[in-house]
């Protein structure tokens, strides 16, 4: 049972750990999916850029376990705001917790302590947390060495950006998702004519679906050429 907090924070339909492409990161997901499914204490911290998935990755894991009957929810920190202690109060009830970006709270000395409290809790209780930050805990700018300390007692991956022939999968199986199909040759003119991160090209391809359906037409290179002027 995914928990809905207060913030209107709702799951994105995409994000399923079936349909993530790991590419470089296959170690990354198994260890995600091992830490959902074992039922001992355990945490796990991923770093990646921006648009490297790894919020998609958190998300489907949050789904993944509230599909398996566990109680759990994701809170992407940022949205918090001033509400860290709020947002992050009860959830040490939960069997896995899943937070995004906690490398917001690095300087808030309410936020830190937040989160190290609610990390002590949750292991205490048997519970698993599963976040997101864009580095190495003593790189993200803490000032409780505590916390610094409970984040290392865990695995730690960083995301490695997708290739080529990655993101050209990343998107023809949301393009098939969307009931479209997307040759080798569009993936490829996309891929050398647009921004390469995945959420720029994620929105580009809802513009290609929105545009497709208006107009009933295939998606071909001369249709890119039109709509998009590419």
């Amino acid at each position: 049972m995914v928990r809905q907090l207060p913030l209107g924070i709702r799951l994105a339909d995409a994000a399923r750990l079936d349909n993530f492409v790991a590419g470089p990161n296959a170690e990354a997901v198994a260890a995600v999916r091992s830490l959902v499914d074992s039922p001992a204490p355990a945490s796990l911290l991923l770093a990646g850029a921006p648009g490297s998935g790894r919020t998609h990755l958190l998300q489907a894991a949050c789904r993944h376990a509230g599909e398996a009957g566990l109680a759990t929810a994701y809170l992407p920190l940022e949205m918090a705001g001033g509400r860290i202690a709020e947002a992050l109060a009860g959830l040490e009830a939960l069997e896995l917790v899943v937070l995004d970006d906690i490398d917001v709270l690095a300087g808030k000395a309410a936020g830190e302590r937040a989160l190290f409290n609610l990390f002590n809790e949750l292991r205490a209780a048997g519970g698993r947390l599963l976040a997101s930050a864009s580095d190495r805990p003593e790189r993200l700018g803490f000032r409780l060495p505590d916390l610094v300390s409970r984040l290392n007692w865990g695995l730690f991956y960083a995301l490695r950006p997708l290739d080529d022939a990655a993101r050209m999968q990343v998107l023809k199986r949301r393009a098939a998702e969307r009931g479209l199909e997307l040759g080798d040759e569009v993936c490829g003119y996309l891929l050398k004519r647009c921004p390469r991160d995945l959420p720029a090209l994620m929105a580009l391809l809802e513009r290609i679906d929105r545009d497709s359906l208006a107009r009933q037409r295939r998606i071909t290179i001369p249709f890119l050429r039109e709509t998009l002027r590419l």
